[in-house]
């Protein structure tokens, strides 16, 4: 391959990547809008209307309710107002008795998080005992009432969160927009190095797209809590209620996209080996494997519009008529194994247009004996 041409493919990456991030932040932009908006009612309201002096926890709990990153929120709330609970009422109990100290507060983090953990295993139930129970030791000692103003202003900032989330709510079709657009981009990156590759006949391009198509997995792993987070959001937002099909159709996207991420994995790898080997990879088969890598960015495209991907089903279907190109005759296992590979990615990527994923195999012609 040559420099310039390197230098080609370097560059249009470094333009996504800068392009990528400017898309992160924009659609983060709302979510940060509510995070910052109901942290500042949650501590107008537990200051001048509760009537608490430094209500602490009610910016807090809004903070964690809303969330910058996706999750389930209302999950969230829940395992906060426990953990405070838990971390409050233990640090309370024993600093009370037996004073603050380096020790002391070791032993109340301990007590505390070791409380949350049997009561309920969530991570963020132990850790905001643990912390809620250091504030308790050292900035905010243990009084009278002190337990049940916490508990209050832990009420009062996870309702306004809850309430921000509904009245200003993130679009749940773009959240799952964007991170299956992510994973969309990296299977047509890793089926584009992977054609590159074979036409260049360079391993080291075929080991550089196994190393990044390894990397996918938690892409698809965000993506699916991006789905669950935009389902919670259209539970408790009227106004984003009519967008439930439009997550259903992404959620139905889920399976096959991992399994044509999981199937091209394996692709670039037999193709390391075809390439050592001197294995004569057929053209056919790399002409397919472009024209899939455009099909996943029109499917990308087409599933933000909300209609049926039915431009992108096509694409899909056009690469089929390649399979028949592709010589019957004796070759090696590697190439063997990347055409099956190529029918896999076939389906995968019929299913995940809506397709059924028994026609879309019926749809591939026959293997040769």
């Amino acid at each position: 391959m040559t420099n310039g041409k390197r230098g080609g493919r370097r560059l249009a990456r470094l333009r996504a990547g800068a392009r990528e991030r400017w898309q992160r932040l924009v659609y983060v932009a709302p979510t940060i809008v509510q995070t910052a908006v109901a942290a500042g009612l949650a501590w107008v309201v537990a200051r001048e209307v509760v009537g608490h002096p430094r209500p602490f926890f009610a910016p807090i709990a809004a903070v964690i309710c809303v969330g910058v990153a996706t999750g389930r929120r209302l999950r969230r709330l829940a395992e906060l107002m426990a953990g405070v609970t838990v971390g409050v009422g233990v640090g309370d109990l024993l600093i009370s008795m037996i004073g603050s100290g380096a020790w002391q507060i070791a032993l109340v983090v301990a007590l505390a998080m070791g409380t949350a953990a049997l009561l309920d295993g969530a991570p963020l139930i132990s850790l905001q005992a643990g912390s809620s129970a250091v504030l308790v030791a050292t900035l905010l000692p243990p009084s009278g009432t002190g337990g049940l103003d916490r508990m209050v202003d832990t009420l009062v900032g996870g309702v306004l969160g809850i309430a921000m989330v509904a009245l200003l709510p993130t679009s749940p079709a773009a959240l799952a927009h964007r991170h299956a657009s992510a994973v969309l981009e990296a299977l047509a990156d890793a089926l584009e190095r992977t054609a590159d590759a074979i036409e260049d006949g360079d391993p080291e391009l075929a080991e550089l797209a196994l190393r990044e198509v390894r990397k996918t997995q938690g892409v698809i792993d965000e993506f699916e809590e991006a789905v669950r987070t935009g389902r919670e959001i259209a539970t408790i937002s009227p106004l984003r209620w009519r967008r439930r099909a439009q997550l259903l159709r992404y959620d139905a996207t889920r399976v096959p996209l991992d399994h044509a991420l999981r199937n091209t994995r394996v692709l670039a790898r037999r193709t390391t080996a075809a390439l050592k080997g001197g294995s004569d990879v057929p053209g056919p088969l790399v002409d397919a494997l472009h024209a899939l890598a455009r099909a996943s960015l029109l499917l990308r495209d087409e599933l933000a519009t909300g209609r049926d991907p039915e431009t992108a089903r096509q694409a899909v279907l056009n690469v089929i008529p390649r399979l028949r190109e592709i010589p019957t005759g004796p070759t090696s296992f590697s190439v063997n194994v990347m055409t099956a590979l190529l029918r896999s990615l076939i389906v995968d990527l019929l299913t995940a247009t809506g397709a059924d994923r028994e026609t879309a195999a019926e749809s591939l012609p026959p293997l040769a004996p």
